[in-house]
């Protein structure tokens, strides 16, 4: 029998992370659902199922039961840029899953190492094109979201960067630290340690507006991406039940303790709504199918 709003929930609920533990999405799930767990009365578990790029724990929510007792914690490029980056998925973003709300936004930073002689954007540009070929910037791997900004960066001012993909954002970070390449983007909590202990500048925020976690980096309008991390339930879950649990998250994302907690990942909370949420996904998805497309990227 499907679950009512009215005898739900009667038992823990499972937050599936796509990702590996200790990753911003898997710290945000875990304060997420702690304090949840308390609100409504039962315990969430958080389960961690890393693979194949976030795919694997994806699809396992998108053939749970629609019951209230599954959910998907998932980071915005593995659900918005896989299905382009892929020739086959194993989900579909939009008919598989009923989105509850975005729980959070974390920022996007341009960086180099300190001996780059650059210290705007500008100056990045100029002297890129004064060295057409010999500038290469690090990503965390072919389609991820600082390979896709980087790719917007060339398009956009018309420069010719190298892209050097590393096995994950740390790897490509500690490098431009090292000085092994000069450029990359960065997740405000993974580089942002870097630029206050002076290893790494920063050039500019990939956003339309100062992000109020250091409102004094200049913004990249130009490259401004909504990287988020959001709550989707398996596609047939009851309203009552995703009005329920989303009604409950905002309220824990609303005190004082949480708004910190994000902070110190170098997070924001949002408070979308399931239908603002679901409103925003279709043409997400298009635009990233234009740059992964423009990009050349692909993972078979």
């Amino acid at each position: 029998m499907a679950q009512t709003v009215g005898n739900w929930p009667a038992k823990p609920i499972t937050f599936v992370v796509p990702q590996s533990p200790g990753g911003a999405n898997d710290v945000i799930a875990r304060a997420v659902a702690q304090n949840l767990g308390t609100t409504l009365g039962q315990p969430v578990i958080v389960e961690n199922r890393p693979g194949a790029n976030g795919n694997l724990g994806t699809s396992q929510v998108a053939r749970s039961a629609p019951d209230g007792y599954t959910f998907l914690v998932t980071a915005q490029s593995a659900y918005t840029i896989n299905p382009a980056l892929y020739s086959k998925i194993p989900f579909d973003p939009i008919k598989d899953f009923t989105p509850v709300m975005q729980l959070a936004v974390a920022p996007y930073l341009l960086v180099v190492n300190p001996k780059f002689p650059a210290n705007t954007l500008d100056e990045l540009v100029a002297y890129a094109k004064a060295h057409p070929g010999k500038v290469e910037y690090a990503s965390a791997g072919n389609g991820t979201l600082n390979h896709l900004l980087g790719e917007m960066l060339k398009k956009q001012r018309g420069v010719n960067l190298l892209h050097v993909p590393y096995k994950g954002a740390a790897a490509a970070a500690t490098d431009v630290v090292a000085g092994q390449l000069p450029v990359t983007f960065g997740s405000f909590p993974g580089v942002m340690p870097f630029v206050t202990s002076g290893k790494l500048r920063v050039l500019g925020v990939a956003s339309d507006k100062p992000t109020p976690l250091a409102p004094e980096i200049p913004v990249l309008k130009d490259l401004a991406v909504t990287s988020w991390y959001g709550l989707l339930a398996p596609a047939g879950t009851p309203q009552p039940i995703v009005d329920k649990v989303y009604t409950a998250i905002t309220q824990v994302l609303s005190t004082p303790a949480m708004h910190e907690r994000l902070k110190t990942l170098g997070a924001e909370p949002v408070q979308s709504s399931p239908a603002s949420f679901a409103a925003g996904l279709p043409a997400e998805l298009a635009h990233w199918k234009k740059v992964v497309d423009a990009s050349g990227a692909r993972i078979d």
